[in-house]
């Protein structure tokens, strides 16, 4: 089943009281601002994932990189051991998100695979338009190994990637780039509630696309000041740049992919599976049906939902 009947019951009374504010914000007019995106979705993550596991080594540093240096947080949950590596790019539309919005989830992701956690503070619209969040986190997959040498960490050459949202859909990018970059080798990807196709051509982005968090006009928003076209959008370019619609080869890695029942863009990543079991790539699809888009960033609300989640994660990555 890939919907129930009705989003879980945990989030009822805060999808009602989010739905009020939503309309009476547009009844007086106000509008959305970067800023106020990026705060909103701080402070949601931050009053609703409130548990932090505590991990043995966290530090902070930087990736060169032609835009400048990258800013990255490692993850080490188990210092003396040479574990695999799961590189994390988070989500927020391209617009919104950060490390340290992230740091909880990161932080869970770790315990719940063993690997060691490079999260990716990547630049964001609209100050850094499409491509350049791309470009960061292209800079830091290559320069990972270099990286974690300098930082005297104790790793396996083997290297995952995950994102959830927007981060979502730059695994998917990075992993296409991979196919044909000898110097870059992706063991495995994990896309969670991942955006695909910038085209949204996809019948969920209208059956979801109002009243469950992520809106389809506040997904036109996040496109519009990422790829800043004006008036006129260049479907073309925006195809292009589509996860969805770049090649899809038996050189792709092994995927895991999580859909939410009641996110916009859950049909966009069953379409995705679909092109990677035609392409005889092996990949996993785990539906929640009574969950929203960024149910990880809402834990307490849907704790035994995100337990699972981690638990699904961190077994397909530590197989």
């Amino acid at each position: 089943m890939l919907k129930a009947d009705h989003p879980n019951a945990g989030l009822a009374g805060w999808l009602d009281g989010l739905n009020r504010l939503v309309a009476e914000q547009a009844a007086r007019g106000v509008a959305a601002t970067p800023a106020s995106v990026r705060d909103s979705m701080a402070a949601m993550t931050r009053n609703l994932v409130t548990r932090s596991p505590a991990l043995p080594w966290v530090g902070d540093t930087t990736v060169p990189a032609d835009g400048g240096p990258v800013p990255v947080r490692i993850y080490d949950p188990a210092p003396e051991t040479r574990k695999p590596v799961c590189l994390f790019f988070h989500g927020g539309g391209h617009l919104a998100g950060s490390v340290a919005v992230y740091d909880p989830i990161c932080r869970k992701l770790a315990e719940a695979s063993g690997q060691l956690v490079v999260s990716v503070d990547y630049r964001l619209a609209p100050e850094h338009p499409y491509p350049r969040g791309l470009e960061d986190c292209l800079a830091v997959a290559r320069h990972l190994w270099p990286l974690l040498e300098a930082e005297g960490r104790r790793v396996q050459r083997r290297l995952s990637l995950t994102g959830d949202s927007g981060g979502g859909t730059l695994a998917a990018t990075v992993s296409a780039v991979a196919q044909d970059d000898p110097d870059l080798t992706i063991d495995r990807q994990v896309l969670i509630y991942p955006s695909l196709d910038y085209t949204l051509d996809h019948p969920s982005v209208e059956e979801n696309g109002q009243g469950y968090l992520l809106e389809t006009p506040r997904i036109r928003w996040y496109f519009d000041h990422y790829f800043q076209d004006g008036p006129a959008p260049d479907a073309e370019r925006r195809r292009a740049a589509s996860p969805l619609h770049m090649t899809i080869s038996e050189r792709l890695p092994e995927t895991l992919v999580i859909t939410a029942g009641f996110c916009p863009l859950r049909d966009e990543g069953l379409a995705y599976v679909e092109r990677l079991e035609a392409a005889g790539v092996p990949v996993r699809h785990v539906p929640f049906p009574d969950m929203i888009h960024a149910y990880l960033n809402l834990e307490d609300l849907v704790p035994e939902a995100c337990a699972e989640t981690y638990r699904v994660v961190g077994d397909f990555l530590a197989r």
